[in-house]
């Protein structure tokens, strides 16, 4: 377990070095969720609320999400693409570790250097330019704590589950661009999943995507109550053990007919 926390720590540093790219991130952020504050209060249009969510919830939800994404959101997709075509994977696989395991916890500490150094700071900045509604209940900040752990877990598998296709299909650039336009859409990053039509929830129901950023944003904008927040993160939960399977299956799989393109 030590040389998984040493990988948590030492990407930790990396990100470190290059600090100066988050904070014009920050910026950028900041300016997306103003973008999507004014679009929304067009939309309202005086409106109180649409979909049982206020302006003021709205845009709660809208910077809550954004700066989520930069918690859960990594590249590791493309860190394995590029790995297993240049052939570096196959040194990787003879370590004395679980090399899925080992770019999960890499994702993990560039996650807690965005939460500390991006998502942090950036929320404090948004809070006094829009009009945030923030929840000072410990019990709505540790049930979105938990939330945001699980949707990093999730999105990270996805992320996993994409870049193993590599060994199939050795250039799945395209697919790594579509899985993230499919992600920030059906995930709730853009639109909250309620806005969608009623058969469209109903088949998202069954897809892991909302428990990326629609559930922990609704959580922290007490778009749920209790019992449906604890609701979501049990099923948020159930989708980590799920994705779990198809994970360990590609990767036997992918092993057995590895082809070292570079090196």
């Amino acid at each position: 377990m030590d040389k998984y926390l040493e990988m948590i720590r030492v990407r930790f540093l990396m990100m470190l070095a290059y600090r100066t790219n988050y904070y014009t991130g920050i910026l950028i952020y900041s300016i997306n969720i103003g973008a999507y504050y004014f679009l929304w209060t067009a939309i309202y249009g005086g409106k109180e609320e649409i979909q049982g969510l206020s302006v003021v919830q709205m845009t709660t939800y809208v910077a809550i999400s954004w700066m989520a994404r930069a918690f859960y959101f990594n590249n590791l997709d493309r860190e394995m693409a590029m790995e297993i075509m240049e052939g570096k994977v196959a040194v990787e696989l003879i370590r004395p570790y679980n090399y899925l395991g080992m770019k999960t916890m890499q994702g993990l500490g560039e996650g807690i250097f965005r939460l500390f150094f991006f998502s942090l700071p950036g929320l404090v900045i948004v809070y006094f330019v829009f009009p945030i509604q923030f929840t000072w209940d410990l019990g709505v900040w540790s049930l979105f704590a938990l939330s945001i752990l699980l949707s990093f877990f999730i999105n990270t598998q996805l992320n996993l589950l994409t870049g193993i296709t590599t060994f199939f299909f050795y250039n799945n650039s395209g697919l790594i661009r579509a899985k993230r336009v499919v992600i920030d859409l059906f995930s709730g990053l853009l639109l909250p999943i309620s806005f969608f039509p009623g058969w469209v929830q109903s088949i998202m129901k069954f897809l892991p995507f909302q428990g990326i950023s629609y559930v922990p944003s609704m959580i922290f904008t007490q778009g749920f109550s209790q019992h449906e927040a604890w609701a979501a993160i049990g099923q948020q939960f159930i989708w980590v053990l799920i994705l779990i399977l198809p994970i360990q299956i590609l990767w036997y799989i992918a092993k057995k007919q590895l082809v070292i393109q570079g090196g």
